[in-house]
């Protein structure tokens, strides 16, 4: 069986349909890893969500901050405002099975055998593997249970921004969901520096890119993620940074997991937008 991983596909379902041609995935003895967004400002957010939903065990994803934006939309939270790219998704006739299947996506995917965990954005620098692995079941229970809406109505902020595990409630969600969803930089004292996004070089002097930071206790896993396209791709200190902005006219990159070392590989992408609309 071979198990590639793909980077943020975000609603271009055309470029990932062609990227798998291209690397030959076969659902029906390979296995397809996705780090997050599935969904959001390109096209057709609609189509990849019933792809994946319809590859079943021949998938494994993960949530991204756009595919949680979703679920609050759908939830009822307006706050951060309507999203046209995702109206398709939700006049669906199979929206709510669609969003029921997205809502018990992992945070956190841990593949022991292959030797790699896959996530949407970061680890905090004080987390060990087992420690992120609770933390993500926790979020897990609370979106897969009866109070999920309550916690999408809670869901954004940028507080608290240092890990304490007595934290509790939603402080204690809102952290974890911020670590695996949206992380890129780090404070010099190792809390969340959310408000940076660009690519290092970029940010305040001292900040810190997650799997950089001096001393990540998480730094003997191998870890595969998305999230950060200005980024583009990287391996390096044990992780593989597949967002290679598909959306904004980059490439979509799939990486195959089972070779040493992993394969990689970039479908050029036309492009759906322009970054400097959403500056």
């Amino acid at each position: 069986m071979t198990t590639f991983a793909v980077g943020d596909i975000q609603g271009c379902y055309d470029e990932l349909r062609g990227a798998l041609d291209r690397v030959g995935f076969d659902p029906a003895h390979d296995r397809l890893w996705c780090v997050g967004d599935l969904v959001n400002r390109g096209p057709k957010s609609l189509e990849v969500l019933r792809f994946f939903h319809e590859l079943g065990d021949s998938a494994v994803c993960v949530l991204g901050n756009h595919d949680l934006h979703l679920l609050a939309l759908h939830a009822g939270n307006r706050s951060h405002g309507e999203e046209p790219s995702l109206d398709a998704v939700l006049a669906a006739p199979d929206r709510d099975e669609l969003l029921d299947w997205l809502r018990h996506r992992p945070l956190l995917h841990q593949d022991d055998a292959l030797g790699f965990a896959m996530l949407h954005a970061g680890l905090p620098p004080q987390w060990d593997m087992a420690t992120a692995g609770a933390c993500a079941r926790e979020v897990e229970s609370v979106l897969q249970g009866d109070g999920h809406r309550d916690y999408f109505m809670q869901m954004y902020g940028n507080k608290p921004r240092r890990w304490d595990p007595a934290l509790g409630g939603m402080d204690r969600w809102r952290f974890i969901t911020n670590c695996f969803t949206r992380l890129r930089f780090c404070e010099p004292d190792g809390s969340l520096a959310l408000k940076e996004k660009g690519p290092p070089g970029s940010q305040r002097d001292g900040r810190i890119p997650w799997f950089e930071y001096p001393g990540r206790v998480s730094r003997t896993q191998r870890i595969v993620f998305g999230h950060w396209s200005t980024l583009g791709y990287r391996a390096q200190d044990n992780v593989w940074a597949l967002d290679t902005g598909c959306l904004w006219g980059g490439a979509l990159t799939v990486l195959r997991l089972d070779t040493a070392p992993p394969e990689h590989h970039a479908l050029p992408c036309p492009g759906w937008q322009n970054p400097a609309a959403f500056a």
